[in-house]
This record gives C-alpha cells, sequence and structure tokens, in this order.
C-alpha cells in the first residue's frame, strides 16, 4: 500500500506528466522502468493491469529492456506507478542509460556462485554416505550438508522465493511457484529426516536444481542485456548538447532536451549533428553511414537537410534545428529498435515451449503420487518421499541441458570457423529462414573503396598524387595512397579544402587534387562529380574507384539458392549501384536508396507474408532490420551497434560464415530434437517406476545423472565432426564446398 500524502501524489503526477512525450491532439506517451518484469506471464500482468486504469489507452511492456510504453489521454497522467505497486512490479520513471554495470547481474553471478559452491561440496559429501558411511557419520555429513544448503537456499533461491511470492500475493502464478515448492519440499523434509537419523536426505538435489536453473537465469540474463546494449549505443551517438548562436552574438552550450526549431546551431568539424536541421551557412563533408549505410562521405553546402547522428567530418557548419530532439532522426531509430526487439523478445523458443508443457505435468505427477500413497499406506513419510523420489528422477536436468549444450558445442564450431554467436536462440531461428536478405556496402561488399584503373596512371603522376593524398583522410584519398605506399614528394603549403579536396605546391605547380569542378576550375573537362588530380588547372589523371566484392560472395549465393532461399538486397546506396552489385551476383529482388524506416518496413512486409527472414548488414542504418529480423548476422567489421545488434558475427572477410552458420544451425536443430526425444524416453520409462515406489533417493539421483550424460554426450557429437552439417553442403560445382571447414573445424 502506498504512503504518499496527496501532496506528494501530486507532485509524482506532476514528474509524470513532465517526462511525458506529447504526441498531439491531448494524447501523452510515458517511459516506465520496470525491473521485475521476466517473462511473458509478467508482460501479461503488467499489461492487463494498466490497460484498465482510466485514460489509458495502450500500454507495450518491452521484456529485453524491461520497459513499459504507456500511452494516455488528460490533463494529469494516470496513477501508474502506484498502479505497478499494486500488481507487485514497482517501477519508476526510465533513466537514460550512463554506462553503470548492470546490478541485476551481478546479483545472479554471487547467486548462482554460492549455489554452485553449496551443489559440489553437498554432492562430494553425498558420495560419502552413499559408499556405506556408518550412522553417526552420516549425520554428521547430513548436518554439513543442511548448513551448507540453507545458504544457498536463503541466499541464490531468493530469486525464485520473491518472484513466487510476488505471484501467489497477487492472485497470480509463474513458473517460479512450482520451483519453489520443490526446493522447499525436498530440503525440509531432508531437515526433519536428518534430525530423525534417516539414511536418506536431499539436500544434493535441493542445491543442484537452484544452481542448474540459475544458470538459465543468468544465460537468459545476459542475452536481454545485449538487446539492450544496442539501443544504449545508439543513444549515445547522440550529443548531450549543442552550442546555439543567439540573435545579439552570443554563444550558449544548450542540453539537448533545450534545444528547439528554429535554433541556430554552431557545429565544428568531427561534432555529430544533434537534431534534424538545415544548413544555413559552411560547406562540408558528412558520413550518413547511420542513414544510407554508405561510408563515401556526402557532400554538403547551405541548404542541404542533415539528420540527427550523422558526423560532420571536415568543416564549420551553422544549421537551423527543424525539430525537437525526440522527433529526431536518430530518435525515431532508436523507437524502431526498440519495436523491433519488442517482436523478437516475444519469439518462444522450443525449450520454452517444452517447459510450458513438461513442468505442470511433472508436478502433478508428484502430487497425484503424494495423494496415491498417503489412501494407500496411511504413511505420510513414505509418500512425501515417494512424491520427492518422482520430482528428482524427473527432474528437468536433462531437459534443461537438451539445448544449451548442444548451443554451447555448435558456438565452438562455429568460432572455430570464424563466427561468434551472440544468442544461444539463434541456432533455432536460424534453421526456420526461408529467406536471406543482404545489405550491399560492407556486406556483399567490402566497404571500401579501391581505385581501378593505378596501372592506367603515369608512375610519376601516380605518386605525386599518393603523397598528396595521404595527407587527407578521405576515404578515396585513403584508396589512393594505398595504390603507391611509401610514395613521397617535396610538398609545401598543403591545404585541405572540406568538401572540395587537398592542393599543394610542388616544384613551383599548384596541384589539386578532389572533385573535378574545383580542381580544374574554368578548364572542367569531366563530370563535377569525378576525382582527378590537376596541375596549374590542367587534368593530370583521372581517377576511377569500385568498391571491392567480399570474398567467396558469389560462393556463398550460390550456396543459398542451391537450397531454395529467396535472396533480396536491400541497400541504402543508390539504386543504380545497388542493382549493379546485385547484378554481378545473381540477385533478382534489390531495392536502393532505403533508409533505415523503409528497410524496417520491407522485413515487416516479408514477415506478414509469413517469411522468417535472416538479415546479414554492417552499417548503422540496418541496425532496426538486425533487431526486426527473424534472425540476423553482420561482419566484424560493422559499425559497433551493428555488431551488437545481430545474432551472429563473422571475423573473417569471406561471406561463406553465412551458409557456415546455416549448416551448424541445422545440425544442432536435429541434436535439439534428439535430446529431447531422448529425456521423454527416459521420463517416460522412469516415472512410472518410480510412482510404483521401487526407486530410492540414491538410485533417482544416479538416474537423473545418468540422463544428463546422455544429452551431454549426443551433444558432443557436433563437435566431434562426425555429425555433417549438411545445411551447408552443395554441390562444389555450382557454389564451392564448404563441409570440409566444417567437419575438420579449419
Amino acid at each position: 500500500m502506498s504512503t504518499d500524502t496527496p501532496a506528494n501524489d501530486l507532485a509524482v503526477r506532476e514528474e509524470l506528466r513532465l517526462a511525458s512525450r506529447a504526441l498531439g491532439q491531448g494524447l501523452y506517451q510515458t517511459e516506465l522502468s520496470v525491473p521485475g518484469v521476466h517473462c511473458a506471464g509478467c508482460i501479461r500482468a503488467v499489461e492487463n493491469g494498466l490497460i484498465q486504469l482510466p485514460g489509458i489507452e495502450h500500454v507495450r511492456v518491452n521484456l529485453s529492456t524491461k520497459r513499459a510504453s504507456v500511452r494516455w489521454r488528460g490533463a494529469t497522467p494516470p496513477d501508474l506507478l502506484q498502479a505497478l505497486e499494486r500488481l507487485g512490479f514497482p517501477g519508476h520513471l526510465s533513466e537514460a542509460e550512463d554506462g553503470r554495470k548492470d546490478p541485476e547481474l551481478g546479483r545472479l553471478i554471487r547467486a548462482l556462485a554460492v549455489a554452485g559452491f553449496a551443489a559440489m561440496n553437498i554432492m562430494l559429501l553425498s558420495v560419502s554416505v552413499w559408499s556405506g558411511a556408518d550412522a553417526a557419520t552420516r549425520q554428521a555429513f547430513h548436518w554439513i550438508s543442511a548448513a551448507l544448503a540453507l545458504p544457498s537456499l536463503l541466499y541464490s533461491g531468493r530469486i525464485f522465493f520473491l518472484s513466487a511470492w510476488s505471484a501467489l500475493r497477487h492472485g497470480r502464478t509463474n513458473m517460479d511457484v512450482p520451483i519453489s515448492v520443490g526446493v522447499c519440499l525436498a530440503f525440509a523434509l531432508s531437515l526433519y529426516d536428518t534430525v530423525h537419523n534417516e539414511p536418506h536426505a536431499y539436500f544434493d538435489a535441493a542445491a543442484s536444481l537452484i544452481f542448474f536453473l540459475l544458470i538459465g537465469r543468468t544465460l537468459d540474463h545476459l542475452m536481454r542485456e545485449r538487446a539492450r546494449a544496442v539501443v544504449r549505443g545508439l543513444v549515445r551517438l547522440a550529443p548531450r548538447g549543442a552550442t546555439v548562436l543567439r540573435d545579439d552574438g552570443r554563444r550558449d552550450y544548450l542540453p539537448l532536451g533545450e534545444i528547439e526549431p528554429g535554433m541556430r546551431l554552431a557545429l565544428a568539424a568531427g561534432d555529430r549533428i544533434p537534431v534534424d536541421g538545415v544548413i544555413e551557412s559552411g560547406v562540408s563533408d558528412l558520413d550518413c553511414a547511420i542513414a544510407t549505410g554508405e561510408s563515401a562521405p556526402q557532400q554538403v553546402q547551405a541548404g542541404s537537410v542533415v539528420r540527427a547522428g550523422t558526423l560532420n567530418l571536415s568543416g564549420p557548419l551553422t544549421i537551423i534545428a527543424s525539430v525537437r530532439a525526440e522527433a529526431s532522426f536518430l530518435a525515431e531509430m532508436v523507437r524502431l529498435m526498440e519495436a523491433a526487439e519488442n517482436g523478437r523478445a516475444r519469439y518462444r523458443r522450443l525449450a520454452d515451449r517444452a517447459a510450458r508443457l513438461y513442468s505442470p505435468v511433472v508436478h502433478a505427477a508428484a502430487f497425484m503420487t503424494c495423494l496415491g500413497w498417503m489412501v494407500a499406506s496411511g504413511d505420510w513419510h513414505r509418500a512425501i518421499t515417494v512424491a520427492i523420489a518422482v520430482l528428482i528422477i524427473t527432474c528437468p536436468c536433462a531437459l534443461g541441458l537438451a539445448v544449451p549444450i548442444v548451443q554451447v558445442v555448435a558456438a565452438r564450431r562455429l568460432f572455430e570457423n570464424g563466427i561468434m554467436v551472440r544468442d544461444g536462440s539463434a541456432f533455432e531461428r536460424l534453421t526456420e529462414i526461408d529467406t536471406v536478405v543482404f545489405d550491399k556496402t560492407g556486406t556483399l561488399t567490402l566497404g571500401k573503396p579501391r581505385l581501378l584503373n593505378a596501372d592506367a596512371i603515369a608512375p610519376e603522376t601516380l605518386s605525386i598524387a599518393a603523397a598528396i593524398a595521404e595527407r587527407s583522410s578521405h576515404p578515396l584519398s585513403r584508396a589512393i595512397a594505398a595504390s603507391r605506399p611509401g610514395a613521397d614528394a617535396a610538398l609545401s603549403d598543403v591545404r585541405e579544402y572540406p568538401g572540395l579536396g587537398i592542393e599543394a605546391w610542388l616544384e613551383g605547380s599548384l596541384y589539386r587534387l578532389g572533385r573535378a569542378g574545383w580542381a580544374l576550375g574554368e578548364s572542367g573537362e569531366t563530370s563535377e562529380s569525378a576525382t582527378v588530380l590537376s596541375s596549374d588547372g590542367r587534368l593530370a589523371a583521372r581517377f576511377s574507384f569500385a568498391d571491392a566484392e567480399r570474398p567467396q560472395a558469389r560462393a556463398a549465393i550460390d550456396n543459398l539458392r542451391v537450397h531454395g532461399l529467396r535472396l533480396e538486397v536491400l541497400s541504402g546506396d543508390t539504386p543504380a549501384a545497388a542493382q549493379a552489385t546485385a547484378s554481378s551476383l545473381g540477385i533478382d529482388n534489390v531495392a536502393g536508396g532505403l533508409l533505415p524506416a523503409q528497410k524496417l518496413g520491407h522485413l515487416d512486409a516479408l514477415a506478414a507474408q509469413g517469411r522468417r527472414v535472416l538479415m546479414v548488414g554492417d552499417g548503422l542504418n540496418d541496425a532496426p532490420a538486425l533487431v526486426a529480423a527473424h534472425v540476423s548476422m553482420a561482419p566484424a567489421s560493422a559499425a559497433d551497434i551493428g555488431r551488437n545488434a545481430a545474432d551472429f558475427v563473422f571475423l573473417r572477410d569471406g561471406l561463406d560464415a553465412v551458409p557456415v552458420a546455416l549448416g551448424v544451425s541445422r545440425a544442432a536443430g536435429r541434436l535439439v530434437r534428439q535430446n529431447f526425444a531422448l529425456a521423454i524416453a527416459y521420463n517416460a520409462i522412469a516415472l512410472p517406476i518410480a510412482i510404483a515406489g521401487y526407486v530410492t533417493p540414491l538410485i533417482a539421483a544416479l538416474a537423473m545423472s545418468l540422463s544428463s550424460v546422455i544429452v551431454v554426450a549426443n551433444a558432443l557429437r557436433l563437435g566431434s565432426g562426425r555429425l555433417r552439417a549438411r545445411g551447408a553442403s552443395s554441390s562444389r560445382a555450382r557454389a564451392g564446398d564448404f563441409r570440409p571447414a566444417l567437419e575438420s573445424g579449419r
């Protein structure tokens, strides 16, 4: 119950109103942080609870970012924070990320360490008991086990207990309820048997169950944290503020949130554009990779429209802000990312689906066993002992290991082939794809311009151009400099003109390297956009550039086509450039000149058609699409945001990483299904025997361990190379054969 006074309540509502974004026509949106959500049941509880408040029009909870987005209408906001408190999910206004360590991860790791220490030591003591210790020694070891299990129960188990209590207190249930009941029941009966010097105790089962469950909870949290890191990385691209030019000549530095449309902003070279606007004065080159994916700088001047998040490379600019920060292009990118991630967070893994069916069946069986033995024997201790034996022998350790152990082995297999896995569920999603969508620049190509006609230029002229180009950081200049490394010339008075090029004096002649219209002046003999070297205004050399095709791109494309996958190219580059690259690789479906929202819209359209899309991209502008796709890949050369958004990152230049990952994922999928079949078969045999009372706790523990060993041994087949990753193979003639790399690990 809240203890807020009316004055405090008014203050809280006013703070909520000020923190809300006005959407127009009396509609507002409030972002709240809800740390307590960790499953689909929590999402339903929060969304269904908040939507019942007066004035609420829409509620969406994002599991990955643990945030609730609430749209409401009215003069004052609804009592959102108190409503969350009543639902059992205390929340607060969502704050900007400041790079601090994740406290929840630290809490999980500490709990995991305590549970692991207790489980290992109790198991060692249990071996001594099972080996035939006398009654006095056995009871002493049981007391020591109890002393070890209690901290694990109180400290590590509280993660499940608090969640279960919160659910029960608010009239609902979740998966932590049966877990908590089973652990507490095993510990309580074990303590009773220890006091009465009974031959068996189950402290090892209680501690081990907490340990294994915490492993899964920690790994799931790490996966969610990666999703949050993507959004945080994108937010960091926005500067904290900008220098505002006042009408009276003063310069003020204002925080980003205080910049209003119509303000004049001064930007130096190296600054990021804070908000969308129009250039009032200045000439420069912009890195627009976040919008177009192109690494080549774009020349801008007075009148050019600029977007938030793009990088000013070469010259000072004055821009006029056209929108507030929350309505800018970069803010829209963040919203696209969060919406896309929310869709992926609702994907239910095979393991989740199995657990949803498995856990109720097992606990119902244990409960019915207890009742049956009570009726049959009237011995409550015997009834509970048999019920616990049922819980132990059917402990979902084998099912719990069925997926993660295969993912670990598959991840190692991919690492040997230069591929990193960022999300374990991606293996399952990759096996379901029927469409592959590629970005162009940096994905099908390397994203680095190279000089094509170096052999056609006189060596002396090329050396002069390379010496001048070494003084510039422009991508085309770097390509020219790379064509003649170490070139040296006695240059003087070297000057770079933003957006135009670089000039230098050599032996009494003025050389200019850059745009033809600037370098040649009145005698322009070629197009404005061409790059040339001039000597005293006369053409000395013309340079042609191209983006190098990524190694193994053609073989990888042919391989994917052989397996019946639909192939598409979506690019922020010009339609002509995108079409040329797609045609050279034999891809018919291509679209160019796309903004991030348009790429995302295209993927949504494919999803609406029932297609499962693998997105392969690298740029900042690909990040929302990488998150929205059913599964995604990015090269290691990708921008940080792109790498963080992708499920797989390939470390080598070759595009053959795509069919290799597909092949390993399909092999892993077969092993997962086999592991589930083995675990289910084991339980089908063991459960009736345990219900009949023929299984002692010792045999139950050994049988449980054996089932886990079988599952692990089956998973290791993927690492041994004896199991072919058939999904990556194809005829050598058409697509190249990637199986040797898969089978040898080289």
